[in-house]
């Protein structure tokens, strides 16, 4: 029986998320599986990934075989690279406790790769929030000088007319005073 490790879908119409699945490679994609593994969310971002490793591991090295994306997910989360350490170890290229190693190793620059792209993301977020204030910022100042020049124009539009107004009245006070 041909087993693949594969992805079962779920969710709802444009919202989908996954299960890893180890299945028999003749059952359909949504159908029968033999064991769930893990499951993954591209909704998210960064994409969401949880993988019960040693349970992938297992079904690795008894010759399970991942599909495409599967292969990508595990390669992601390192079941591969310990895998082919493994692999070395059993042809005895070097011991138990220097793959140990090289698998930490490997793990301690993948998690500081991911927290730098996390790191990034949240970076360029804070930019473009920043941007958008520095620009709001503009605006309201540009706004309230156009307004102060409105009030200021007003204000000098008042005083004419109230002169305008008074120059008729004090010419008629003027002409009863000489009278």
């Amino acid at each position: 029986m041909p087993v693949k490790i594969r992805l079962a879908r779920h969710g709802r119409k444009r919202n989908a998320y996954y299960y890893i699945v180890v299945a028999n490679s003749r059952a359909p994609r949504d159908g029968k599986y033999i064991e769930r593994i893990g499951s993954y969310n591209p909704n998210t971002n960064p994409a969401t990934i949880e993988l019960d490793f040693d349970k992938a591991l297992n079904w690795m090295l008894k010759g399970a075989q991942p599909t495409d994306t599967a292969r990508s997910i595990l390669s992601e989360e390192g079941v591969l690279f310990k895998k082919h350490v493994l692999g070395g170890v059993k042809k005895g290229a070097f011991d138990e406790a220097a793959a140990e190693a090289k698998f930490e190793a490997w793990k301690l620059a993948k998690t500081a790769k991911q927290q730098a792209g996390k790191d990034a993301l949240t970076a360029a977020k804070d930019s473009v929030k920043a941007e958008k204030l520095a620009k709001e910022a503009e605006i309201k100042e540009a706004r309230t000088q156009e307004l102060a020049k409105r009030k200021a124009d007003a204000a000098a539009e008042a005083a004419a007319a109230a002169q305008a107004e008074a120059a008729p009245e004090a010419e008629a006070n003027a002409d009863t005073a000489e009278a």
